[in-house]
This record gives C-alpha cells, sequence and structure tokens, in this order.
C-alpha cells in the first residue's frame, strides 16, 4: 500500500465509523489527486520528504484517550500567562490554565466550534495537499478571539502573553493534524507556541490568522519536536490596514520540519515582521518558505532569518516578497544569513523579489560561510579555549535573531532553549 492509499483508506475507516462531512470527503479527495510533493515542483524541491514517505503516520482517532503527560516545567514561560495545552494534537483541560480572560477574548478548543467555520474552503484554493490531508483529519486545536470587549476602557494590549503548548508523545508512529484560528480585531496581545514531544509523531498544523484594522499580535513559535519527530506547519495570515503581525520562529528539534508562512497585506500602512532562527545538527532536514503578498500600498515588511547548520543537517530557506502594480511606496527587506559548523552540512538558500509597482524600496540577499577565523583566533589568543570560543560566536551569531523580540519574557524564554542547545551541540 502506498502512502497515499495509506490515509484515504484511513478516512474510509473513519467514516464508516463516525460518518464525514462533505467538505472532508473532498479534502481527502483533493489529496489523493494531489499526492505528496516532489522535488520537480519547485516550492519543495529543496525539501526532503524521505522520512514521511517511508513511514506510515495514522492519524490520532477523535476519541483516541490522552496518553499520560506532565507539564515539561522547561517549556513554561516562568511568568503568568493563559496557558492552553494540547497532547497529541487534542487539547487537554488537566493541563491548562487559561484564567480569566478579559473581556471580549475568548481561547478555546476548535472542537467546540462548528466544523464548516473551520472548513471554509481557505484550503481548497491552494495545490497544498497537507492542508488537504489536514481539512480531512483534524480533531482539534485552538480558537483565539481578541477583541476589546464592550467596555470603551479596555487595554489594548492584553495584559499577559498567550502560552499555547502542544506536546507530541508517541510509542508507535501517529500523526495529529490540528488546526488553529486567531482573530484580532482592536487588541493587541504577544502568542508563544511551542511544540515538543518525544517518539515518532508527525505534526500536521494548519493556522489561520486574520489580523483585523489597527489590531497587532506578536506571534512567537518555539520548534523542539523529539529527534524522530515529523512538523509541517502552515500559516495563512491577512493584515488589515493600520495592521501588524510581529513573528519569530526558532527551529531547534524534530528530524523533519517545515514552515509554510504566507501573508497577504491588504490593507494600506501595514507591518509584517517576520524572523528567526534555525540550529540544526546531527541529520536534521528544516525548510523556512515564506510568502509576502503586497496588495495594498504604503506597507512595510522586515525579514531575517539567521541559520547555523553543524554535522550532516540541511537547512532550507526559501523567501518571497511580491509587491503588486498598485502597492506602491512598499517598503520591503528581506535576508538570510547562514553558518556552515562542518563539511557536510548544506544550506539552500533562495530569495526572491517580484515587483510589479515603480515607486518601492525593496532589497533582498543571502550568506553563507564558516567561524570568522579572525574572531575565534582573537578569542583564543586572549586564553579562551577553542571550544568556547567558537560556542560564543555561535551564540553571538544566532542571538543577533533572538534580540530582535522585543517581549523581554519571550526573549528570555528563547534564550535559555537557544544555551541549552549550544550546551548539547555536541550530544
Amino acid at each position: 500500500m502506498s502512502d497515499v492509499e495509506a490515509y484515504l483508506a484511513a478516512f474510509a475507516a473513519r467514516r464508516q465509523e463516525a460518518g464525514g462531512s462533505s467538505a472532508r470527503r473532498a479534502a481527502v479527495a483533493r489529496f489523493a489527486e494531489l499526492g505528496l510533493p516532489t522535488r520537480r515542483q519547485e516550492n519543495w524541491r529543496f525539501t526532503n520528504l524521505r522520512a514521511l514517505e517511508k513511514t506510515i503516520f495514522p492519524p490520532v482517532l477523535p476519541d483516541a484517550p490522552h496518553p499520560s503527560v506532565a507539564l515539561p516545567v522547561k517549556y513554561l514561560l516562568g511568568v503568568p500567562t493563559y496557558r492552553f495545552v494540547l497532547v497529541n494534537g487534542r487539547f487537554a483541560p488537566e493541563l491548562s490554565d487559561p484564567g480569566a480572560l478579559p473581556p471580549g477574548v475568548s481561547l478555546k478548543p476548535v472542537a467546540d466550534g462548528k466544523e464548516t467555520d473551520l472548513l471554509d474552503g481557505w484550503t481548497a484554493r491552494e495545490g497544498n495537499p497537507f492542508l488537504a490531508l489536514n481539512a480531512a483529519f483534524f480533531n482539534d486545536g485552538f480558537d483565539l478571539n481578541l477583541a476589546a470587549g464592550e467596555q470603551s476602557s479596555a487595554p489594548s494590549e492584553l495584559d499577559r502573553p498567550i502560552e499555547i503548548l502542544h506536546l507530541g508523545q508517541a510509542t508507535a508512529p501517529l500523526s495529529a493534524h490540528l488546526r488553529n484560528r486567531i482573530v484580532a480585531d482592536s487588541r493587541g496581545a504577544t502568542l508563544i507556541e511551542t511544540f515538543a514531544g518525544t517518539g515518532p509523531y508527525w505534526v500536521n498544523a494548519a493556522t489561520k490568522i486574520e489580523i483585523r484594522a489597527g489590531a497587532s499580535l506578536r506571534h512567537i513559535v518555539l520548534l523542539d519536536d523529539g529527534s524522530h519527530a515529523i512538523h509541517l506547519s502552515h500559516r495563512r495570515i491577512t493584515l488589515a490596514a493600520g495592521a501588524r503581525y510581529e513573528g519569530f520562529t526558532l527551529a531547534l528539534g524534530g528530524h523533519l520540519t517545515r514552515q509554510d508562512t504566507h501573508v497577504a497585506i491588504n490593507g494600506e500602512n501595514a507591518d509584517c515582521v517576520l524572523n528567526g532562527a534555525y540550529l540544526l545538527r546531527g541529520n536534521q532536514e528544516t525548510t523556512i518558505a515564506t510568502l509576502i503578498d503586497h496588495a495594498a500600498p504604503g506597507s512595510r515588511t522586515r525579514e531575517f532569518f539567521k541559520g547555523v547548520v553543524a554535522d550532516r543537517a540541511h537547512g532550507v530557506f526559501q523567501g518571497k516578497i511580491g509587491v503588486r502594480q498598485d502597492a506602491q511606496k512598499t517598503d520591503a527587506h528581506q535576508l538570510n544569513k547562514n553558518l556552515l559548523l562542518g563539511t557536510r552540512a548544506v544550506v539552500d538558500t533562495k530569495p526572491e523579489l517580484e515587483i510589479y509597482a515603480d515607486d518601492v524600496k525593496c532589497s533582498h540577499g543571502a550568506t553563507v560561510g564558516d567561524l570568522d577565523e579572525d574572531a575565534l583566533f582573537y578569542l583564543r589568543a586572549r586564553g579562551i579555549p577553542e571550544e568556547a570560543a567558537r560556542r560564543m560566536l555561535i551564540e553571538a551569531f544566532a542571538g543577533e535573531a533572538v534580540d530582535l523580540v522585543e517581549d523581554a519574557a519571550a526573549q528570555g524564554y528563547l534564550r535559555r532553549h537557544l544555551e541549552h542547545w549550544l550546551a548539547h551541540r555536541e550530544g
């Protein structure tokens, strides 16, 4: 049985047990039509999906019991938060502590909502088989609505961060298909998402984010999945006039990971910030793929990613910024810098600009190199051992990206995990 046929059979079995909506049936048919991506497709030519092709990951059943999981202290932010925990893609109320949210703000499992609201066709418009598979199999996720409420005196910024913790635990292969939704309306917030776990699991997450006029969202993502895990995330973000999205991804764990982020800037004077870092070792495979579509005038994009790739690992950055003809006065800049720490480490980087307007200020670039030998010599000449000197330089290189996170608690959280990766780099 092929990898595609296995998921079709799993859907057929689930449909016999619990039925299936027409939208879910259409989604699985779309997956069957598309099949898994291959390197002959431009958007996937750098990503090696062999780990996903050679193993079948049966989807978690809607009524499957949660495995016994303790709340890992190392993945808690360490300050008061509104905490929401999912285990193998399903809400875990016993581990969560959402607290008393302000009026107008709600955070709940998507399983509590109407399926038709979540299967609204946003995946059908794309030729992405993983989005189709997600629509067919999702059980749960989180639904976050940020509004000012009825009180006009309500603060514009949420008083504490929202902490979403995704835990995966598997003794045999399984897949968790999460479907998340975020709407920011007249209020700003900081959201920290963490993915971690153990065992041979596959996370296939789809998140739709709508930032309405004048609203903002700071969205921090830590990827620290287990060494046998596969993680694919698909974020689709829309920005209205005057909206701001500030995203940051720190990718450390997982065997195969890919982050696809598409941003549609539909309103004037909107701001999009996409920053991050990926630190890889062993035989890890990580792709950061971004597409930012400037469809309205006077908006700004800042995109900065740094990569540290060691051993036999493979890092990929594919970033594209498009500026439509009517998007005059666009100010967009993109940069990817990479550090190779071994002769067998590989980086593929492909920054792109596609501009149809004539009154813009745009730039893009990429670098790939080794540690600065002069800086290394300078540190060693002052009595610092070579390994310590190398670590200092790597930390300074990756830390430049982490410094861009303006929230102090989130920056400290990312720093702790960056330092842990450096301390166990040879492990």
